[in-house]
């Protein structure tokens, strides 16, 4: 489902470079619900944005649902953007002016999808979300927990076999977060789909199977959650983010 293989990028800052990832190795092979864990600054936002080919790595390899990415043109990129992965972001991204339903929508809209199928699909998963009830409603309307539910509706149009989810719960309270984990937990099992969130929350990185450190963009080591709580998940990562 996802592979990454040696993977390296570094970026200019101010006359210096700074190497972000420094060789990152790292394997999924069936669906599941898995978290990235690290630190601010351990590389796991630019190893999403990889995965989800909004850049490209300075070398290595990178597969997702069974396609190279790693040196995608800028047009084919989009297109597997658009096609083969759903991504869920910390700020809902969501056109105030529309409501719940013409959101979830809106990527069929711009690529020219029939507006009968849309709208079927739209209302199907806003009504599995719990969101039946409020697919008119524009996003001010609606609280963060529900326009976040909105966003992840909208990362499912097109069913996708992996989605990836970048702190998405980071704008939410503590009660709508563990609702969110919850979900996304239920996605994955009832959709056979592979879900990687890159958190820094041990709280919820307790609610996947498998937990992935970054520490010094490199991955020094993987553990199986096996129904440990915040507490303990806190204790594996940091001794394994030690190991850096």
């Amino acid at each position: 489902m996802i592979r990454c293989a040696g993977v390296t990028k570094s970026y200019d800052l101010v006359g210096r470079s700074v190497q972000a990832l420094r060789g990152v190795d790292l394997e999924i092979d069936r669906p599941g619900f898995y978290a990235i864990m690290g630190r601010s600054g351990s590389g796991k936002s630019t190893l999403l944005h990889l995965l989800c080919a909004l850049d490209r790595p300075d070398s290595g390899e990178i597969e997702v649902s069974g396609q190279a990415i790693h040196a995608l043109s800028e047009r084919d990129a989009t297109v597997f953007r658009g096609s083969k992965i759903g991504i869920v972001f910390q700020q809902f991204n969501l056109i105030s002016t529309l409501s719940a339903r013409e959101n979830v929508e809106l990527p069929g809209d711009l690529q020219g999808h029939d507006k009968a199928v849309l709208r079927a699909r739209s209302e199907e998963l806003l009504v599995r979300l719990g969101l039946g009830d409020r697919m008119e409603h524009l996003p001010q309307a609606m609280s963060g927990g529900e326009q976040q539910r909105v966003a992840i509706a909208r990362s499912l149009l097109f069913k996708p076999r992996v989605l990836f989810a970048d702190e998405p719960t980071g704008n939410l309270d503590s009660s709508s977060s563990a609702k969110l984990w919850s979900l996304l937990g239920e996605i994955a099992q009832e959709d056979e789909m592979t879900v990687l969130m890159v958190t820094h929350e041990a709280t919820a990185a307790a609610h996947c199977e498998r937990v992935f450190v970054l520490a010094d963009g490199r991955v020094t080591g993987r553990f199986d959650v096996e129904g440990a709580d915040g507490l303990g998940v806190a204790a594996r990562y940091t001794e394994l983010a030690g190991q850096a």
